[in-house]
C-alpha cells in the first residue's frame, strides 16, 4: 500500500549555536565516512587518476585554452541548485532568501591521503573589468589564507561573492570588513569567478561550477532589466561547450514549463547526450500533481541519454536545526522507501532515486567524458603551444636594455643592404636595377621619336611619309630595327628647309648658307628632350622610393612601436628629395649642353651623312627623274638575278647573264662602264645622280642630312648620359652618405642620444599586453602538457 509524507524521524539533540558569521546553518559532518562525492573507495584507481588529472589541468588555468570537461549546475531562480551542490560535495555555499548565486562559483575538489588535512583556498578569478568589458588575460587573486575548518568556508564564499560584485573596491576590504560592507554592492550579477580549491581525505575528485539562477524578472528594488540577459549569458558561456556535463535542475514546486534552464539546455544540447536532470523539492509538488513527474523519471517525458533523477534535500527548518549529513540521506532515503508515487515505482527505476544514485551517474558520465576526451585534450595541448609559438614570434622583438647599439646595429645592416640592391643590384626579377630597365628602354624609344622627318618632297605636291622608303642602313641600329614611330611628328618639306636657309643668308658668298640653319634645327630637336627625360626621371623616384620604404619596413616595422620605421622613412624621403634635386639639375645641364651641336665622332657623323645624303636624293631624284630611278631599280634587280644564277665568263662588274640580258637597261650599263673606265672604281648605281644636273634643293638637302647625322650621333650620347646621370645622382645618390645622414638626423649621438633611443625603442602597450598573455598561455600549456607527461597520457 502506497505510503504518503512519511512521519518526521526523531532528531538528535541539537547542538550549540554557531559562532555568528562562522558556523553556517548547513548538515554537520559527522564523520569522514559521511561525506558523499566522488571519493568512494569504490572506484576504480584509473578512474580517479583520470579525475585527478583534470583537477590538476584546471588548476593550471588551460580551461581557458581548451575545453576541459567539467559539470556545471544549472535551473531557474531558486531550484535547490546549492543544496544539490552540498549533498554532491559535501561543501557549504551561501544560502539566503531570493537569489543566492550572484557569481559563478567555480569548485575544484581532489582527493587527498588520510593523514591530510581538510583544506579550502579561495581565489577570485577576474575574467572581466569593472565596465564589464573582457579582460585579455584572466588575472587571479588569491581571497585570504587558507581555510581548515569547514565551519568558515560559507562565510569567506559570501565575503568573496560581495568582493566581486564590487569592482571598484579592493577586495581586502570584504575579507576582514564588518557586515555592513557586505550589505549594498555595485553589480547585480557578475561573470567574474569565485573559484574554490578543496581538498581532504573525504572530498570529491571533481570539477563543477554553480552557475547564477536563471530569473525572469528584476526586482523594483534593485538590478537591472540587463541581469535577465547577462544571467543567460553567462550560462550559456558555460554549457556551450561540447565537454561541460550539464546538471540540470528542475524544482517540482513549479510547473515546468515556467523553468527556463531547461530550454537553454535545450538550445545547447538539442540531442540531450550530456544533460542530466534531477528533479528537487518533490516534497513540495501540490496535492495531485505527482503523477505529472513520474513520466520525468521513467524518461517518458523530455527524454535525456542519462535520464532525469529525483532528489530530495533538507528543508530550511532542517537546516536551522543542523541536521546532519547522516540525518539528511536518511530522511532522504524514508521519503522516497514510504512516499507515494515514488515508493510504487518499478524497481528499475528506483536508479533514478536518491542522490547516491545520482552521484554515482554523475560519476560515470564525467569518467567516461574525461576518458574520451584525453587524447583530444593532448592534441589540443599540441596544437596550442605551436599556435602560441607561432605567435610570439611573429611579435616584434622585445625592446632591449641597450636600444642605442640596437639601433646602430640595425641601421648599419639596413645600409649594407640598401647598397647591395642601389649600388651592386640584386640577380632577381624583383631587383631595383631590373624594375628600372623598362623605364629606360622607354624612355631611349621616346627621345629616338623626336628624330626630324625630313621629306625631300616639296609640300603642297601630294607627297607624304608613305611615299619614303624606310632606311635600311639603319635596321642594326635598335632591337626594333630602328624604326621610328613619326605619325605625330609634323614633317618638315624640303622647300621649308631651302627656305629658312635662304631667309638666314647674312654676308654668305652665293651658293653658300649659314651654319646656324642646322644649329636652330639641332635646337629644336634637343628642347623636345627635356619632358620625356623628366618623365623617366619621376618614374625613376616613384620606384626607388617604394622599394626603399618596402627596405625600411622590412628592417625597422618590428622595432618599437614604428616610430624608428617612420623617422627613417621620413629622413629617406627628405634625402630622396636632395637626390631628386641633383639629378633634376644635371638633366638640365645636359639638354643645355646638347643646345650647341658638337662631337668628336667625325668618323660616324660623316657616315650618317653620306647614308642620308644618298637616301634623301634618292628620293628626290624619283620624284624629279622618276624614269632615271626607275632604269637604276631594273639594273640594280638585274644585277641581283645575275649573282644568283653567277656572272658572264669575262669577268666583267658589269656584265650579266644571257637570261637578263633582255631586262638590263642598256644606258645605265653603259655609264657606268665609262665611269669605270674613267677609274671610278667601286661605283655604285645610285652614283649616278650624282653626275645628273644640279637640284635647285640640293642645299636643303645637305642641310637636312646634315641635321639628321647629327642626332644619330647625339641622341645616342643623351640617351647614355641621362640614365647614368640619374643612376649616380638618384639610384646611387641614395645610399651614398645616408648612414651619416640618418645618425645626424635621429639624433642619436648626441646629447639626449640615450633618451632618443628609448623612445625609439619602446613597446606600445598592445603588443606588450599580447606578448604578457601569449607568454601566460604558452606557460599553462606546457604545464598541462607536463601534467599529460606524467601521468604517461602525453
Amino acid at each position: 500500500m502506497a505510503k504518503v509524507n512519511a512521519p518526521p524521524v526523531p532528531k538528535k539533540p541539537v547542538p550549540p549555536p554557531p559562532t555568528p558569521n562562522k558556523k553556517p546553518a548547513t548538515p554537520v559532518e559527522d564523520d569522514d565516512t559521511a561525506a558523499v562525492g566522488l571519493s568512494d573507495v569504490g572506484l576504480s584507481q584509473s578512474r580517479r587518476e583520470m579525475l585527478d588529472l583534470v583537477n590538476r589541468l584546471q588548476a593550471t588555468g588551460v580551461q581557458v585554452d581548451i575545453d576541459l570537461p567539467q559539470i556545471a549546475v544549472i535551473g531557474s531562480q531558486s531550484a535547490g541548485k546549492s543544496s544539490l551542490i552540498e549533498s554532491i560535495s559535501g561543501i557549504t555555499l551561501p544560502r539566503a532568501a531570493g537569489t543566492c548565486t550572484r557569481c559563478p562559483t567555480e569548485c575544484r575538489l581532489s582527493r587527498a591521503s588520510q593523514n591530510s588535512p581538510w583544506q579550502c583556498k579561495v581565489t577570485l578569478r577576474f575574467t572581466h573589468d569593472k565596465n564589464g568589458q573582457v579582460l585579455g588575460q584572466a588575472h587571479n587573486k588569491d581571497f585570504g589564507g587558507i581555510i581548515y575548518d569547514k565551519a568558515l568556508v560559507e562565510e569567506r564564499i559570501r565575503r568573496a561573492q560581495r568582493a566581486i560584485l564590487n569592482p571598484s573596491l579592493p577586495s581586502s576590504q570584504f575579507l576582514d570588513g564588518d557586515d555592513a560592507d557586505l550589505d549594498s554592492t555595485e553589480l547585480t550579477f557578475s561573470s567574474n569567478v569565485v573559484s574554490l580549491a578543496i581538498s581532504g581525505p573525504g572530498v570529491a575528485d571533481l570539477s563543477f561550477c554553480d552557475l547564477p539562477g536563471l530569473i525572469a524578472s528584476v526586482s523594483s528594488k534593485g538590478g537591472s532589466s540587463n541581469d535577465i540577459a547577462l544571467v543567460e549569458s553567462l550560462v550559456t558561456s558555460y554549457i556551450k561547450k561540447p565537454s561541460c556535463i550539464i546538471l540540470l535542475t528542475v524544482a517540482c514546486e513549479t510547473d515546468f514549463e515556467n523553468q527556463g534552464a531547461h530550454r537553454l539546455a535545450k538550445v545547447h544540447d538539442p540531442e540531450g547526450k550530456r544533460t542530466i536532470g534531477v528533479l528537487t523539492k518533490p516534497d513540495r509538488i501540490p496535492m495531485g500533481e505527482e503523477r505529472g513527474w513520474i513520466g520525468f523519471i521513467r524518461n517518458e517525458r523530455e527524454p535525456l541519454d542519462n535520464n532525469w533523477y529525483c532528489v530530495k534535500q533538507p528543508s530550511s527548518n532542517d537546516l536551522k536545526n543542523n541536521m546532519t549529513w547522516a540525518e539528511a540521506r536518511k530522511r532522504e532515503e524514508e521519503f522516497f522507501a514510504m512516499t507515494a508515487p515514488w515508493c510504487d515505482l518499478d524497481s528499475i527505476y528506483h536508479k533514478y532515486l536518491r542522490t547516491r544514485n545520482l552521484v554515482e551517474r554523475l560519476s560515470g558520465v564525467l569518467s567516461d567524458l574525461i576518458s574520451k576526451r584525453l587524447p583530444e585534450i593532448q592534441e589540443e595541448l599540441e596544437r596550442g603551444v605551436i599556435a602560441t609559438r607561432q605567435a610570439l614570434d611573429a611579435l616584434p622583438t622585445p625592446p632591449s636594455t641597450d636600444p642605442v647599439n640596437d639601433i646602430a646595429h640595425l641601421l648599419h645592416i639596413f645600409t649594407s643592404e640598401l647598397r647591395r640592391h642601389t649600388v651592386e643590384g640584386i640577380p632577381s626579377p624583383t631587383g631595383l636595377l631590373q624594375a628600372i630597365r623598362p623605364a629606360q628602354q622607354t624612355f631611349r624609344k621616346a627621345i629616338r621619336g623626336t628624330a626630324p622627318h625630313f621629306l625631300p618632297f616639296e609640300s603642297g605636291k601630294g607627297r607624304t611619309s608613305a611615299s619614303l622608303s624606310r632606311p635600311r642602313f639603319l635596321d642594326n641600329e635598335e632591337e626594333d630595327g630602328g624604326v621610328v614611330d613619326q605619325t605625330r611628328v609634323r614633317p618638315i618639306y624640303v622647300d621649308e628647309v631651302y627656305k629658312r636657309a635662304r631667309v638666314a643668308i647674312t654676308r654668305e658668298l652665293p651658293g653658300h648658307y649659314p651654319f646656324v640653319v642646322q644649329q636652330e634645327m639641332v635646337k629644336e630637336v634637343v628642347s623636345k628632350w627635356l619632358t620625356p627625360a623628366e618623365t623617366y626621371l619621376r618614374t625613376v623616384q616613384a620606384i626607388l622610393s617604394n622599394y626603399v620604404k618596402d627596405l625600411v619596413s622590412h628592417h625597422f616595422g618590428s622595432f618599437g612601436q614604428g616610430a624608428l620605421e617612420q623617422r627613417i622613412k621620413a629622413i629617406l624621403h627628405t634625402h630622396l628629395s636632395e637626390c631628386f634635386a641633383r639629378a633634376e639639375n644635371r638633366i638640365r645641364w645636359f639638354i643645355q649642353v646638347e643646345g650647341l651641336p658638337f662631337t668628336l665622332n667625325q668618323h660616324y657623323l660623316s657616315d650618317y651623312k653620306d647614308k642620308f645624303l644618298s637616301y634623301y636624293k634618292a628620293a628626290r631624284e624619283e620624284e624629279l627623274r622618276g624614269n632615271v630611278h626607275e632604269q637604276i631599280n631594273s639594273f640594280k634587280r638585274s644585277k641581283r638575278v645575275s649573282r644568283r644564277k653567277g656572272t658572264s665568263s669575262s669577268g666583267s662588274l658589269f656584265a650579266v647573264s644571257s637570261d637578263a640580258e633582255s631586262t638590263t637597261p642598256p644606258g645605265i650599263s653603259k655609264v657606268l662602264l665609262g665611269l669605270s673606265e674613267m677609274g671610278i672604281a667601286g661605283t655604285e648605281p645610285e652614283d649616278i645622280y650624282k653626275i645628273l644636273p644640279p637640284d635647285e634643293m640640293t642645299p636643303a638637302i645637305n642641310i637636312m642630312a646634315d641635321v639628321r647625322a647629327y642626332f644619330q650621333v647625339s641622341y645616342k650620347r643623351f640617351a647614355d648620359n641621362i640614365p647614368l646621370a640619374i643612376d649616380y645622382e638618384l639610384v646611387q645618390g641614395i645610399e651614398r652618405d645616408v648612414l651619416k645622414i640618418i645618425y645626424g638626423r635621429l639624433g642619436i649621438n648626441g646629447p639626449d642620444g640615450q633618451r632618443i633611443a628609448e623612445e625609439l625603442a619602446q613597446e606600445s602597450a598592445q603588443v606588450a599586453d599580447k606578448r604578457e598573455d601569449l607568454v601566460k598561455k604558452l606557460e599553462r600549456l606546457r604545464v598541462a602538457s607536463s601534467e599529460l607527461l606524467d601521468l604517461g597520457l602525453a
